[in-house]
């Protein structure tokens, strides 16, 4: 190869990484950008989001609206504690029990996979409905006002089986029959085996049954009455509606409603509710990428 070609080479490597550069920049400004434009609502005042919008740096501080948010500390720390404990406990336990029933999909001595396969595959087409599923979690499972409202519902997920059972494909059938020749059981290899090395397939399933779990509103409302048993997003849903009740009722009334905080309080609440867990990314972000491709064809 000529010097020529070396240095042309070398040239279109340069601008390919500069272009390569620029690109990521802009995409990561794009995602950065609407954080920072949350964090600083959150922190200026609701006259000067009335009057100027939203900037990237607050005109007028303001910790109103954190204020207002964490009136009540000991019911929010209550609800704090309360998903965590949904989040913690349902992804440990969902995972677990998904991996397995992936494992089992996937293993072609299973006689009855594909009757199995057909029912789970089954469910994610019809469903009984709203009412049929209340009446069967209150009248007969009796769960009205229970955690196990909050932590069975989310607990499977079909499409989340679906994937790792196309992922516990990649894993050579030869490592399964050299564990039984030397006298290992099923739940051995499972354990010991299967586990470790769906790691990539566990942690990018796990972090979207976590994100399930966090953001879960909708079963509080459904089977929850007890303050007590408010999840995080449950809380801050009825504290933004009983705000704008308040709001209505201000203006029909025409009193000063500008001191109470609305869009600001919005961003408060967005931020008090992903602080925790935007810091689980960095925990499985090494696997994500891998678990992203699950079921890619190999060469």
């Amino acid at each position: 190869m000529s010097t020529t070609s070396v240095k042309k080479s070398h040239i279109d490597q340069r601008m390919l990484d500069i272009i390569g550069y620029v690109f990521i920049t802009v995409i990561c400004l794009a995602c950065l950008i609407p954080f920072i434009l949350i964090i600083s609502g959150s922190l200026t005042s609701e006259s000067s989001i009335t009057s100027d919008g939203f900037r990237l740096w607050p005109k007028e501080f303001s910790l109103g609206a954190y204020t207002f948010a964490l009136k009540h500390p000991e019911q929010f720390v209550s609800s704090y504690l309360l998903t965590i404990a949904l989040t913690v406990t349902g992804t440990i336990v969902g995972l677990f029990i998904s991996a397995m029933a992936a494992y089992v999909l996937q293993r072609q001595d299973f006689e009855w996979r594909s009757g199995f396969s057909f029912f789970f595959y089954f469910t994610t087409l019809f469903n009984g409905g709203l009412v049929p599923w209340y009446i069967l979690m209150v009248n007969y499972l009796h769960m009205k006002n229970t955690f196990w409202a909050l932590l069975m519902p989310p607990l499977l997920n079909v499409f989340y089986i679906i994937i790792l059972r196309t992922f516990l494909r990649s894993i050579p059938d030869a490592i399964t029959e050299s564990a039984k020749i030397d006298g290992a059981g099923d739940f051995t290899i499972f354990i010991r085996l299967i586990l470790p090395l769906a790691k990539p397939g566990l942690a990018t399933i796990g972090l979207f049954t976590a994100l399930n779990y966090w953001n879960d509103w909708f079963n509080s409302l459904l089977f929850v009455q007890n303050e007590k048993l408010y999840t995080l997003q449950y809380l801050l849903y009825k504290m933004l509606g009983n705000l704008e009740g308040i709001r209505k009722v201000m203006a029909i009334t025409g009193m000063q409603v500008t001191d109470l905080p609305g869009e600001s309080l919005k961003m408060a609440l967005a931020i008090l509710v992903t602080g925790p867990i935007i810091f689980l990314y960095p925990f499985v972000q090494r696997y994500f990428v891998q678990g992203l491709t699950v079921g890619a064809v190999k060469g």
